[in-house]
């Protein structure tokens, strides 16, 4: 069954220039081996292609647990120098929770 990250999980987003922070937590602890199967690097970096320019990094927190996103090149120069209406990318967070995914239960 698919099923959207925000039904499973919540975010949170930081900056720093042009570099975006995204963390996924999963509401349920016995959820984090799905997250953590499935939500790699490569799967987050084709979901926001139309928004990051450069590489996203994953780190694995299981003692928390979590998993934290870094992606280059996302905020179309940073704070200081972006147009943008969200030039901090929080709302980042939620576009991260719109991903799909598999889940293993029906």
């Amino acid at each position: 069954m698919t099923i959207k990250l925000y039904d499973i999980a919540h975010s949170r987003a930081g900056d720093k220039g042009n570099t975006l922070t995204l963390s996924l937590i999963p509401y349920k602890t016995e959820d984090y081996p799905l997250l953590r199967d499935q939500v790699t690097s490569e799967a987050v970096k084709q979901h926001l292609a139309n928004i990051v320019a450069g590489d996203i990094t994953r780190y694995e927190l299981p003692n928390l647990p979590a998993l934290q996103f870094v992606c280059q090149q996302a905020l179309t120069g940073g704070v200081t120098t972006s147009l943008t209406m969200d030039t901090h990318g929080k709302s980042l967070s939620y576009a991260l929770l719109e991903m799909s995914i598999e889940s293993e239960t029906d």
